[in-house]
């Protein structure tokens, strides 16, 4: 089975009326690779994300993430399986500002069950990766944009994930800014991680080796 699975995949919200978020999605993910997620807003590419992400359960359908079948679990093996295999990035940075960048990485693997010297070891060494040794031991309020957004994606990847998720990654950020935490997803990608990132702007998703659309709660691979 691929990395990243889903199987005739539903997620309906019982407003009034119902709202099909996503419809009968089907879709394969292999190991290493790097994807956007593109489609418009409203099109259910961000729903996609939160039932490939574990931060939802689909209505109807089957989930598989690293060979474990994610669409039964209970909330409290969600969180679980996320600790272990996910990393996410958003457009806001959720950077805690009272915290050095390098405690800010540190506190991703909370639940990793790691001493806090290898949190911090691993926290160096993300911060290392993306460029950012230098600025460890300042807080959000003296770093730039880039800067927190790479802060972020270390974050990410400190605690070593399968996946990592990117939703509208460069949204807030100027281009070179946007153009150095792209560098710094595919370098995630190249040392193992799946990268996915969901964005509406087409040509940040001409930069990565494949797209998927999403329109309507539909899919095309």
């Amino acid at each position: 089975m691929a990395h990243l699975a889903l199987r005739h995949v539903s997620k309906v919200y019982p407003t009034n009326p119902p709202l099909h978020a996503l419809s009968d999605v089907s879709l394969d993910i292999e190991r290493g690779e790097l994807v956007a997620v593109v489609g418009p807003s409203g099109s259910g590419k961000t729903t996609l994300l939160s039932l490939m992400g574990l931060l939802d359960a689909p209505t109807s359908g089957e989930v598989w993430i690293d060979g474990l079948d994610a669409a039964g679990l209970t909330e409290a093996q969600r969180s679980r399986a996320r600790s272990d295999l996910i990393g996410f990035v958003f457009q806001q940075f959720y950077l805690l500002s009272s915290l050095t960048a390098r405690d800010n990485v540190a506190t991703g693997m909370l639940y990793q069950g790691l001493a806090p010297a290898e949190r911090r070891r691993r926290a160096d060494a993300a911060l290392e990766r993306v460029g950012l040794a230098n600025r460890s031991s300042h807080r959000p309020g003296e770093l730039s944009g880039g800067e927190q957004q790479r802060v972020a994606i270390a974050r990410a990847i400190a605690g070593e994930p399968a996946v990592v998720f990117a939703d509208e990654p460069t949204g807030a950020l100027d281009q070179a800014s946007g153009r150095m935490v792209l560098d710094c997803l595919r370098s995630a990608n190249q040392t193992g991680a799946t990268v996915i990132v969901i964005t509406h702007d087409l040509s940040l998703a001409a930069q990565f080796d494949r797209q998927i659309h999403v329109l309507d709660g539909r899919v095309s691979p």
